[in-house]
């Protein structure tokens, strides 16, 4: 009995931690967006005549800041259908 209670504490604190990775990788995401399309607008503002070449270069940018929070839920994701911990604790 003391080892189901042991798993299901692991289990309950693996949600934990999927939840937090999926939700402050979201929230970090964010907080960028809005910093990358502040300055973005920024400088549109100070020199018109840039704002293509400003606008591709903040695309480029805003994938590579997409990807971080994609690459924190497929991490929860891990962490919650196939627990590559799991077997180890289980192995005790």
């Amino acid at each position: 009995m003391e080892h189901l209670t042991e798993t299901a504490q692991f289990l309950s604190a693996t949600v934990i931690a999927a939840g937090l990775v999926i939700g402050l990788g979201g929230a970090g995401a964010a907080i960028g967006f809005g910093l990358l399309g502040g300055k973005f607008l920024e400088s549109s503002a100070r020199q018109p005549e840039l704002t293509p070449m400003l606008q591709t270069k903040m695309f480029i940018v805003a994938g590579l800041l997409d990807a971080v929070p994609i690459i924190g839920v497929a991490v929860g994701f891990l962490l919650l259908y196939s627990n590559p911990f799991l077997g180890l604790f289980n192995g005790k």
